[in-house]
């Protein structure tokens, strides 16, 4: 019963949010919204991958998660197709494994 009201509720905030987004459009409060609302989608995603990065569960994922992550913002920095992109830090994050580094 509780999962049918999360639901509920999510999709009542859902359809609110959408309504909002029509009927206040073109007005000040949806520009001060964008405005506030830009950075904090940047924050909250280098948030979520910083925590996907470090972590995995309860304990610290290993350093070559990190040099693989750090490869991929790398060479994303320097637009680099994604293809060669994954592959590189998928390669970096094996070879540590490989070398023992975890």
């Amino acid at each position: 019963m509780t999962l049918v009201l999360a639901v509920l509720a999510l999709a009542a905030g859902t359809y609110a949010v959408r309504l909002g987004g029509v009927h206040f459009g073109g007005s000040r409060l949806s520009l001060r919204l964008q405005h506030w609302g830009d950075p904090a989608v940047i924050v909250l995603i280098a948030g979520v991958a910083a925590t996907a990065t470090l972590f995995d569960g309860q304990s610290f994922a290993g350093w070559a998660r990190v040099a693989g992550v750090t490869t991929a913002a790398v060479l994303a920095a320097m637009r680099v197709p994604l293809v060669v992109v994954v592959i590189a830090a998928a390669g970096v994050a094996a070879s540590a494994r490989a070398l023992g580094i975890d």
